[in-house]
């Protein structure tokens, strides 16, 4: 038998493995832990300018109608947020990654440059065709997107439901 190659140095291997192991997640919950901080501090700092900004629409005399998409753009911008802070909560939680957050993220990605890019068709009308043009290839693409993540969303939840965390 060559020195070394004994149960003890398995051990060995077997326990330096767990040392690294052990330290690898160490390293990931200080990185899960930074980005829920500075995730946590963009969803509110964004949530306090948006209800300053409301109130100011509101008590200029003026009305929000023509801050409505701006207000709704802020809005889903602090849900991506959330949504992301979910997923690294999760993620530091069970140390898996669950793609239906991801996906989640992308919906609301896809549907928050809809909402913006559809008041704005009248104003690319008068700039000329080729805009026109390049704006509906933009909300065609908007749209098979939209569906085809919703789609993914169904088929995930069908395939994995218990691969949802529950909301602590």
């Amino acid at each position: 038998m060559r020195p070394g190659s004994g149960k003890g140095a398995a051990a060995l291997r077997s326990s330096a493995r767990d040392n690294v192991s052990r330290g690898f997640t160490l390293v990931e919950d200080v990185v899960y832990v930074g980005l829920g901080l500075l995730l946590s501090g963009a969803a509110l700092v964004l949530l306090v300018s948006l209800g300053i900004n409301f109130w100011r629409g509101l008590g200029g005399g003026g009305t929000l109608a023509g801050g409505v998409v701006v207000v709704l753009d802020q809005i889903l911008l602090i849900l991506m947020i959330v949504e992301l802070l979910y997923t690294v909560q999760l993620s530091f939680r069970e140390h898996v990654l669950v793609p239906e957050p991801f996906v989640l993220v992308a919906l609301i990605a896809s549907v928050r440059r809809i909402l913006v890019l559809a008041p704005e068709l009248p104003k690319v009308v008068e700039k000329g065709d080729v805009q026109f043009q390049n704006a509906m290839i933009e909300l065609g693409v908007l749209t098979v997107m939209t569906l085809s993540l919703v789609f993914c969303l169904v088929l995930l939840r069908k395939r994995h439901p218990e691969a949802v965390a529950e909301r602590v």
